[in-house]
């Protein structure tokens, strides 16, 4: 396994990331979708083993005060790896002047990103449209 990480989503296979998210059950993401939401990304960070997509994440910032880490994902086969943390780290790396960087893990990942430096937030705040989301992630 030579896992290579760019930057660059211009030459992403959307097909490929789609079937990485499928591949952790995450079944609503379209390549359109894909496309839209990576396109609205200030940073992107993609992993490849020999030339396929195995993973990637993404953020959104202003450049000086606050970021936000959405879907860091790995394909199933490729998890417990060193991927996550690779992406992870990649991603915090072009983060590294921002003052507060945000993520919300999905449920049974927190102790990945404590590892990775990532703690609780005391005031931290949200709302789900999705009712399944909300009764998961909402106190």
């Amino acid at each position: 396994m030579d896992i290579n990480l760019h930057n660059d989503f211009a030459s992403a296979n959307l097909d490929e990331m789609q079937q990485v998210y499928a591949s952790v059950g995450w079944m609503k993401h379209t390549t359109d979708i894909i496309s839209t939401v990576f396109s609205a990304s200030t940073h992107v960070t993609i992993a490849r083993d020999d030339n396929r997509i195995v993973g990637f994440g993404r953020a959104i910032s202003d450049g000086v005060f606050n970021a936000a880490i959405y879907d860091v994902v790995v394909h199933s086969d490729y998890q417990g790896k060193g991927i996550g943390k690779l992406i992870i780290e990649d991603l915090l790396h072009d983060l590294q002047d921002i003052s507060c960087v945000h993520l919300i893990s999905t449920t049974g990942n927190e102790g990945f990103y404590r590892s990775e430096g990532f703690k609780k937030v005391k005031t931290s705040m949200a709302r789900y449209l999705n009712p399944i989301l909300s009764k998961e992630y909402l106190e």
